[in-house]
């Protein structure tokens, strides 16, 4: 029998990380280490260089997770895959009770955040912020909080046996979240995961020239390689007034271009760091269409 895969995920179990994990992997051998924030999953592959993490790196609603691209950034990391993952929040309470009885509702700011239109019907709710999703569920069932309800996944409603009062309460049913899979770059010499004819992505990071038309050079080269740019993200260099950090997503057909494009590019740019290449991810779900919220009849 294969060893356990560990994996650190961000959050309690039952979270989005988590559903994202099992979905990439497709594995039922795995273990997952919940780190309650970012910087603590970092420092946790940092300390045990044998695991796998995976991070949330951008949301369809909210943008870039700007924290986790300095992360990576510093970190010896690799990125070796990505997963799209479908965010549905479902309400979720003590069984027997229904919506008329909660009082407060307790999730993670995002996740509240993403849910607010629902909420404009039952203005008897006051809304909580707390650290994370799944936990929010997890100190309902442990402290069998009558009352309260959480917002989180199905998956944490099934692990903490809550009843899912509504389901589908998120305002936005595009509501996706990117998800990376980071690990050690030792581990990517063996990890059959990085098969070089499945790699069609890559990420990097690079600083330019203070040089007028420095950036629209770099996309001229990856152009003539017939290399796509499918998101940019440019943040500040800390202590370098006007001078900003260019993250790039790109995908390609063919290997050998994309590699030639790199050399093209290379004395165009300061400090061209490849943060991973890997398959390009799929998404959990198909883009959904109508609206609708599912609330259960408690009668």
């Amino acid at each position: 029998m294969k060893p356990k895969k560990k994996i650190a995920i961000q959050g309690w179990p039952g979270a989005n990380h988590e559903i994202a994990a099992k979905a990439y992997f497709e594995e039922d051998n795995l273990e997952m280490i919940p780190c309650l924030t970012f910087p603590d999953l970092f420092q946790t592959l940092k300390e045990d260089r044998s695991i796998y993490g995976i991070i949330a790196i951008e949301n369809t609603l909210v943008g870039s997770i700007l924290q986790n691209y300095t992360m990576l950034k510093d970190s010896d990391l690799v990125i070796i895959g990505e997963y799209k993952l479908r965010i549905k929040h479902q309400l979720m309470a003590l069984p027997g009770q229904s919506i008329e009885d909660i009082r407060e509702v307790h999730s993670h700011p995002m996740a509240l955040a993403q849910c607010e239109e629902f909420f404009k019907d039952y203005p008897h709710i006051k809304l909580i912020a707390s650290e994370d999703t799944a936990l929010s569920a997890k100190l309902i069932a442990e402290e069998k909080r009558t009352g309260i309800a959480a917002i989180a996944s199905e998956l944490a409603a099934e692990m903490y046996n809550l009843n899912i009062i509504a389901s589908g309460i998120e305002t936005n049913k595009r509501n996706y979240t990117r998800f990376l899979v980071i690990t050690d770059r030792a581990l990517t010499e063996t990890d059959e995961l990085l098969e070089q004819d499945r790699i069609n992505k890559s990420s990097l990071v690079f600083s330019l020239p203070h040089d007028e038309g420095s950036l629209s050079k770099v996309l001229t080269v990856l152009s003539f390689y017939n290399i796509n740019l499918t998101k940019i993200q440019s943040l500040p260099i800390v202590g370098q007034e006007w001078e900003y950090l260019f993250y790039i997503d790109l995908t390609f057909n063919d290997y050998k271009r994309y590699l030639q494009s790199l050399d093209a590019i290379r004395p165009l740019c300061k400090k061209l760091k490849i943060l991973g290449e890997y398959e390009k991810g799929k998404q959990s779900y198909p883009i959904p269409n109508g609206n609708t919220i599912e609330i259960a009849n408690h009668e």
